[in-house]
Parts: C-alpha cells; structure tokens; sequence
C-alpha cells in the first residue's frame, strides 16, 4: 500500500491556520488529523466538530479524527456530517467497541480503532472485518511533543503480521513521536500510515518537512 503522511493540527499556530494547513498541503500531505480530546478520556481537551468544518473550508485534503473521548459514539455521526471521511475511536473508550465501530461503517465513513501503548495488539482480532486501519499510539494520548516509546516497534511487528494473515488490506497508522529519524524504520517495521504533529508544524518550513518526509517513504 502508498504510504500516507497525515500531519496533525494539533500542533499547527491557530493564529496562522490556514497558512499552516496550505503550506503542508503543498508538500503532499494525504490526509489531515484531528485530535479530539475531552478532559475525561485523556488529561487535557481540543476541540469539536466545527474544526472539521473549519479545515473544510481551508483545504480539500481528507480528514481523520482520532476520538480520545468517553462517549465516541454520540460525536461519530457530528464528525462525519462535518466532513471527516475516517474516524478512530479508542477500542478502550467503549464497553461495546464493535458498535463504535459498525456505527462509523453504517453511516458511510472510512473506520478505525485506536490502542494505547499498553493494550494488546491481539483486542483488534474481533474487529477486522469492519476496519480500515488500525492505529498504534507511541505515546500515552494527551499532549503533543512526546518522545516516541521504544517498545512500540514490536507491535508494529506484531500488528503487521495478524492484519496480513487475516486482512492485508487494513492499514497500520502510528501516533506519536513520528520524525525524520525513525519514520523510515517505522515503514519498514509495517507503518503506512503516519501521524505527524510537532515534527511538521513546528519545523521552521512546514512545506519542505512535509516534501521530505514523503520522499522518505516514496524512497523507503
């Protein structure tokens, strides 16, 4: 599968929005991530809905959101009717993660899940036939700028593996501490596609740094 660079906003200057989002979307970036905090599911809290709508207006590069939220459930349908087109819940936000899941699915988006660093690789199994991708967090959720955890590449390897003997097509995102000195080993480990925050936004040309990390993976 085409490797794909989905800068998050997270760290992006809100002063300077749109000439942030227009300088990484003129070195290729694939997608544009959202992350979504509530206060209750992780320490901190982001925004809503209406930021889809806001990065809508700005550029016609694809939306996910990642959903670091107790109640996934009752905001799937507001993120996609706001233009996001793949949706992460995390698979330990939910009692009954496979509706979570069937619900992104019912209503015509592109679906995810997301584990935090410490929850088995192997909780995905009996959600596969209803995913897109499957994201991997390096860092514990919350807070952009965190160092990338070293442990994190033999469940890369491990995910890798279970998606390829039972559903190739499902893509391994990864979360957290992706740069320009690991990002090539995290394709090689199995990665395709990869979130980048501060690494993008707060390099002093975000158009270049997006531009290279794509050659990166172009060349990896």
């Amino acid at each position: 599968m085409k490797p794909l660079l989905a800068p998050s906003i997270l760290s992006a200057n809100y002063a300077h929005l749109e000439e942030d989002v227009k300088a990484a979307e003129r070195g290729g970036a694939d997608y544009f991530h959202l992350d979504i905090m509530d206060s209750h599911f992780v320490p901190n809290i982001t925004f809503g809905p209406w930021i889809a709508k806001t990065m809508k207006s700005i550029t016609d590069v694809p939306l996910d959101a990642h959903l670091m939220i107790t109640k996934p459930r009752e905001y799937i349908p507001q993120f996609l009717d706001s233009g996001v087109e793949l949706i992460y819940p995390h698979i330990e936000a939910s009692y009954d993660v496979f509706r979570t899941v069937q619900l992104i699915k019912d209503l015509g988006g592109k679906a995810g899940i997301t584990l935090n660093p410490a929850t088995p690789v192997s909780t995905v199994f009996p959600l596969l036939d209803l995913l897109d991708s499957v994201m991997l967090m390096n860092v514990c959720p919350g807070f952009g700028g965190q160092s990338f955890i070293p442990s994190s590449m033999a469940r890369i390897t491990e995910l890798r593996q279970l998606l390829d003997d039972h559903k190739p097509s499902v893509r391994v995102a990864i979360d957290g501490g992706v740069n320009m000195d690991n990002i090539a080993e995290l394709h090689k480990a199995g990665v395709d596609f990869f979130i980048a925050g501060s690494a993008v936004f707060k390099s002093d040309n975000i158009e270049e740094t997006v531009r290279k990390f794509k050659e990166i993976l172009n060349n990896a």
